[in-house]
């Protein structure tokens, strides 16, 4: 395809940089700065003319059919984390959860307190010494609100003399490890990856010989609210969204009964979704956009899993809901440990789901009906 010769790098090389550079950089949920800069960097290079609402949402647009419906693709550049809370006079650092951070993957993990590039500070979430630790206590999992930083500071005006504040962000300590094959883990491939492919979807519509306008997103706050997305749309009054986001991998034993996605089996398209927890939300896809890149998959010879499931959510489920309501769907990449401080995903399904979303998108022009009645079952 064009996207495997451009720059002269094949795809999923320029995937496995991109991917790696965007997980080192801290971008918690309304801190998300250092992400957007860097990614309007990179839309530059491709001659792509980028802004910023006020919310802080990068937007890029590609002009292109004014006949057919336009689009918007959009990933989240945010990433969880937390926020200071209480220094004490000892130098410890108290925390108020921001996302959908385990309380049980917390203890012991290097983190940064997010001061200033150049600026920023090491700590660790503490865990009782084992020595000293009871037998009740060996299988409790500690209540954030119990948990304490050491970033070393022996006060608190030591603390606040190197910039920790009250609300100063803190992120798991931005890492990268290459796996074996292509996979890699990362602090943050939830959803630096999808902004990865963002760029490369964005690349390969530049050169495409067809193409509806299309919107290019990479949207805020979505850790904190799921709803940074939505002044995105409310500006551009898209026909039709795109999300792209991580899709549960079930591939493990502790997750087997949950469905059938595999890493490296290809990109996936997410059939259902709904948070039940308090969040009375989801994202049901348009059948035409179900149609549209299931068709697109068999023609290119991707494959393309299948998912449905409780207990995710992603900003899809709002965007879906703008003006007169937003033609929708989730497509994203099988990844595993989503929300812990190193998720998998394979570069693989990273590159087939840039190749899926170039070649789907060019088949969306004005014979493409959005009328749910022509797609009755």
């Amino acid at each position: 395809m064009p996207t495997e010769a451009l720059r002269g790098e094949p795809l999923k090389d320029r995937l496995r940089a991109l991917v790696s550079e965007l997980m080192l950089i801290p971008g918690l949920s309304g801190y998300e700065g250092r992400v957007r800069q860097r990614l309007a960097r990179e839309l530059a290079d491709l001659g792509i003319a980028a802004r910023s609402d006020r919310l802080g949402n990068l937007i890029a647009t590609i002009a292109g059919d004014s006949t057919a419906p336009s689009v918007m693709v959009f990933a989240h550049m945010d990433q969880l984390g937390l926020i200071v809370r209480k220094i004490e006079s000892n130098g410890l650092v108290r925390v108020e959860r921001l996302g959908g951070v385990p309380e049980k993957a917390l203890p012991s993990q290097a983190v940064l307190f997010c001061i200033g590039e150049g600026r920023d500070v090491a700590g660790v979430i503490a865990n009782k010494s084992h020595h000293a630790t009871t037998p009740d206590e060996k299988y409790r999992v500690l209540p954030y609100a119990e948990l304490y930083i050491d970033a070393g500071f022996d006060s608190a005006a030591a603390v606040l003399g190197a910039g920790i504040d009250v609300g100063t962000p803190i992120v798991y300590a931005p890492k990268v490890m290459a796996l074996a094959g292509d996979r890699i883990a990362g602090t943050s491939v939830d959803d630096r990856a999808g902004c990865a492919v963002v760029i490369e979807v964005a690349r390969g519509l530049l050169q495409a010989p067809r193409r509806p306008t299309t919107h290019f997103v990479f949207s805020v706050q979505e850790e904190f609210n799921l709803r940074g997305a939505v002044t995105a749309a409310q500006a551009l009054a898209p026909d039709i969204a795109i999300q792209l986001d991580l899709i549960l991998a079930t591939d493990t034993a502790d997750m087997s009964a949950r469905g059938d996605v595999r890493l490296g089996a290809g990109p996936a398209l997410s059939t259902y979704s709904f948070h039940g927890r308090g969040t009375l939300n989801g994202t049901i896809p348009h059948p035409a956009l179900v149609s549209c890149f299931t068709a697109t998959a068999k023609q290119a010879g991707i494959a393309l899993q299948r998912s449905a499931h409780t207990g995710a959510l992603t900003d899809s489920a709002y965007v879906q809901l703008v003006n007169s309501g937003v033609a929708s769907i989730d497509l994203g990449f099988p990844a595993r440990y989503s929300h812990s401080s190193l998720e998998v995903c394979d570069l693989s399904d990273l590159a087939a789901l840039t190749q899926l979303l170039i070649a789907g998108i060019q088949q969306i022009d004005s014979k493409l009906s959005l009328n749910r009645d022509d797609y009755l079952q």
